[in-house]
């Protein structure tokens, strides 16, 4: 039977141009971890593999002499590799990256130990990549110097093993993905969501909030739970340490006129009448941590203009001044609209959406996740006991009740979580002793179909979509239901019309017919700027002709 050839060890590792130094005879005095490497006891070393700078010729020479005296069976090869600058990352492992394609690897007949004592720390960084990524084929070796009596008098020292196959720490790979499960949790205020596409939106989103300082674009409708979403993504970077400053939130539909440009950048004392100080603004508060703009399709032209700079540069203008500050803040950002299609619309900059829209996740509707509503039941009544300060349960039968109605096509959510938090909050309200019953889940029902059934006639649906596009979900609910139904009837019409002219004559085509003289566009631009509104702002196009 032919003798199995034993397999040989061969270690890769650099010179250590300071290390590994040492004159005369005395240079044994010292500890210098290449010769070292070679005089284990219990890793007897066949072949090394000696890298070096162009510059370090001489010492290579040196340490391969004393390294044939202390281990003559060791074969020792000595390898130029191309790097003149140790401290620059991209040549070093570029230069070690080449040396690794081109060596030629018997992992079946020999053991490779990448020795990471020597060299600088780029170096010992890039040769931790190498093996990592396999293209080097072995294992980590740090050898240490001797202690004790022997501290001091050269000698051999020690050597450790590191092994990168996380696999097989089991303890280490438990704990980081309980990290991540609890990450999760978080984000979902530990709520144990069931819908598995929400569970896998919410894993992406923790793994690109916790690896980046990116913008994110977190869309949806009105409900699906943005502004929370984002607090908890604020919450779990301040306690990772990712962050260091404060969490700044704006709803941009409340921004209007000349103060918009004053809020979010700042102004000097005195840049326009009323600014009788200072003021910091919003992007400059969030200097270090994260901003929150929600309803950003909101932003006038102008704004989206000075926030694109910002998000660029780091830098803007307050109002007023001729200096720039900066800020370096995180960008997230909300809304319920198309903001393509506000770009066609050209109410949105093509180039602001392109910065914002990196990572872009978007939250379903309640209804979207039906599977959700018990685990959302069951934290929507540990909030209401929080707020009455009362303990709120629900037999069973109520909740079956509830969930049957909750989980069906009858139910519209069309407030989403919005209309969730309500009815468990009425009912908890409402309910003796703070225990829900069938008669209590009854009432809310019947006052649910009734909501849904007012909201769902063709003119109350065509006020919630376009008054709630024109001025924002926000503002639209502040409405009365008959402002809403004329609001929408006059943005449908000036969206079909070509100037403001001819809107007015089609909306006031019967009184007009009694009177000598009109002014149609006039009447209809007072009636706009009732609600803050112009022109540009219901047609969708820029210029306010009146012709």
């Amino acid at each position: 039977m032919a003798k199995t050839q034993a397999r040989r060890t061969v270690v890769i590792g650099m010179l250590g141009t300071t290390i590994d130094q040492g004159q005369g005879p005395r240079r044994w005095e010292r500890w210098r971890p290449t010769v070292a490497m070679c005089q284990q006891e219990d890793l007897l070393v066949d072949r090394l593999e000696l890298l070096y700078p162009p510059s370090a010729g001489v010492l290579a020479a040196t340490v391969t002499e004393d390294i044939q005296q202390v281990s003559p069976e060791t074969e020792v090869r000595g390898a130029v590799v191309d790097i003149r600058d140790p401290w620059d990352l991209e040549q070093v492992y570029g230069a070690l990256l080449d040396y690794a394609r081109k060596y030629p690897f018997q992992p079946e007949q020999e053991d490779y130990f990448v020795h990471i004592t020597t060299g600088t720390h780029i170096a010992q960084i890039c040769m931790f990549l190498l093996v990592e990524s396999r293209h080097i084929p072995g294992r980590l070796v740090q050898t240490s110097p001797p202690s004790g009596r022997d501290k001091g008098l050269g000698g051999a020292g020690g050597h450790t093993l590191i092994d990168l196959d996380l696999s097989k720490y089991d303890k280490l790979a438990a704990r980081f993905q309980q990290e991540q499960r609890e990450a999760l949790s978080f984000l979902k205020a530990g709520i144990d969501t069931r819908n598995p596409a929400f569970n896998r939106l919410i894993e992406r989103i923790e793994q690109v909030a916790m690896s980046s300082r990116a913008p994110l674009l977190i869309t949806g409708p009105t409900g699906a739970g943005k502004s929370q979403l984002v607090r908890r993504i604020y919450a779990l970077k301040k306690a990772r340490r990712q962050v260091s400053g404060p969490f700044v939130d704006l709803n941009c539909a409340t921004l209007r006129g000349d103060g918009a440009m004053s809020a979010l950048f700042g102004h000097v004392k005195g840049s326009f009448t009323g600014a009788v100080s200072d003021r910091p603004g919003l992007l400059r508060q969030a200097n270090g941590g994260v901003l929150f703009l929600d309803e950003i399709g909101e932003l006038g032209a102008d704004e989206q203009a000075m926030l694109l700079r910002a998000l660029e540069d780091k830098r803007f203008l307050p109002v007023g001044s001729d200096k720039e500050v900066e800020s370096d803040f995180q960008l997230i950002a909300g809304t319920n609209r198309d903001l393509q299609a506000e770009v066609e619309r050209g109410r949105f900059r093509e180039d602001l959406l392109a910065r914002i829209n990196l990572w872009t996740f978007r939250l379903p509707a309640l209804r979207e996740r039906p599977e959700d509503i018990p685990p959302n039941l069951v934290y929507e009544l540990d909030q209401a006991s929080q707020a009455l300060e009362l303990r709120v349960t629900m037999n069973k039968e109520a909740q079956e009740h509830f969930l049957r109605f909750a989980t069906s096509s009858e139910a519209r959510w069309s407030g989403n979580f919005r209309d969730l938090n309500a009815a468990v909050l009425r009912m908890a309200t409402l309910a003796s002793g703070g225990r829900i019953t069938r008669e209590d889940v009854d009432e809310e029902l019947t006052r649910l179909r009734a909501q849904w059934t007012r909201g769902a006639s063709p003119a109350s649906a065509g006020a919630v979509d376009l008054v709630a596009e024109v001025l924002g979900a926000e503002l639209a609910t502040e409405l009365d239901r008959f402002d809403r139904v004329q609001l929408a009837d006059v943005i449908a019409v000036c969206r079909q019309a070509r100037t403001l002219s001819e809107a007015g004559r089609v909306l006031f085509a019967q009184s007009r017919a009694r009177k000598a003289s009109t002014n149609d566009a006039d009447r209809l631009k007072k009636y706009l700027t009732r609600f803050g509104l112009d022109w540009s702002d219901v047609s969708g196009r820029r210029s306010p002709e009146a012709a």
